[in-house]
């Protein structure tokens, strides 16, 4: 399928009620699919349950070889028998090469019309009051661009954990705090702490955010871009049920202890190059996100940062002195997870330099 470009095109009119009976704005859902055919059901039916029903659904399949669409379109046929009263619109894209899972989310979200955008994933279950909880949200408050939640943290059988998304995530009440006072992007530049199958943005966040930078996950990029640009916040309660199946493109599970230290002596430069191209992106980017010169110099330093990363040596014994000078400049701790990191970048090992 040939690549989306953002255009302009009339927002949909329809707006739903909620049991209090206010005018809400009218919601898309943009999901992805690709081979889903053992979950996606439960998927649409919990979004076709919601008690504010979205005006739009946008299913981009990306190459998936199962019954996956079939099962989109059976299910939709027969919720729209039994609620004729109910307008709905079902997109369907089908990609006949697979573009990955940020490209595919990419698109998804340039065929809505919707004022907001929620994200969904194709194995997990909405709660009731999703998208009611989170429109409410940006009604109360215009100046918010992006707006994500808690999820419990369900097995392939949908039975919960003991601990739900952002407790697994280790998201500290410190980042929490920060990020209700308006102060996200100083959480985003040391780590992502956003999960796309609980996220709702506001459409106009696609005007600055597209097309998605190089090296980013969908939903960072959503979410650095809406911190960057206004305001995004966080519900501490959870909105989804994410189900972590061990077949997740992306998935969200707490690390014992050995299992942290198998990541931090694994091999780093994957990791390196990855980070380093994140941040050469949103260094490309900056200049058209904000006119902000203290934003613009925090983006320089994110940058300096992971250069100085991707260049530390083979060997462990010449990453001794960069890495003491680069604590030194404190940007282990602004850009990352301080010492932890420190001490990962020095006992990793590292590929030989071409």
């Amino acid at each position: 399928m040939a690549p989306l470009s953002l255009r302009s095109r009339p927002i949909s009119t329809r707006c739903t009620t909620t049991q209090a009976n206010f005018v809400t704005l009218s919601v898309s859902v943009a999901l992805c699919t690709r081979n889903g055919e053992r979950f996606v059901e439960a998927q649409l039916l919990s979004i076709l349950d919601q008690t504010v029903l979205p005006a739009q659904i946008v299913v981009s399949d990306d190459a998936s070889t199962d019954r996956t669409m079939g099962i989109v379109k059976s299910v939709v046929a027969e919720w729209r028998a039994s609620h004729s009263e109910e307008a709905l619109e079902l997109i369907e894209l089908h990609n006949e090469q697979p573009l990955g899972v940020t490209k595919n989310f990419e698109q998804a979200v340039l065929r809505t019309d919707g004022e907001l955008i929620a994200l969904s994933d194709q194995d997990d279950v909405w709660l009731p009051t999703r998208l009611e909880r989170m429109v409410a949200e940006f009604d109360r408050r215009p100046d918010l661009l992006l707006l994500h939640s808690d999820a419990y943290l369900v097995d392939e059988n949908g039975i919960r954990a003991s601990e739900t998304l952002l407790n697994a995530l280790e998201v500290s009440q410190e980042m929490l705090t920060a990020i209700h006072q308006g102060s996200a992007l100083t959480v985003l530049m040391r780590r992502n702490v956003v999960t796309g199958a609980t996220t709702m943005f506001r459409r106009s966040l696609l005007d600055v955010a597209v097309p998605f930078a190089d090296g980013w996950v969908h939903d960072e990029w959503l979410a650095l871009t809406a911190a960057t640009v206004g305001q995004m916040d966080i519900l501490e309660y959870p909105l989804v049920e994410y189900r972590q199946h061990g077949a997740n493109e992306i998935g969200a599970a707490r690390l014992s202890f050995a299992g942290k230290a198998r990541k931090v002596l694994g091999p780093g430069s994957e990791r390196n190059e990855r980070l380093l191209t994140r941040a050469e992106s949103l260094a490309a980017r900056i200049d058209s996100l904000s006119e902000s010169q203290s934003l613009r110099d925090m983006v320089a330093e994110k940058l300096a940062h992971e250069v100085m990363r991707g260049a530390l040596g083979y060997r462990r014994l010449s990453r001794v002195v960069p890495i003491v000078q680069e604590l030194r400049t404190g940007r282990y701790g602004r850009f990352g997870r301080g010492p932890v990191d420190a001490v990962r970048d020095l006992v990793q090992p590292l590929r030989l330099h071409d």
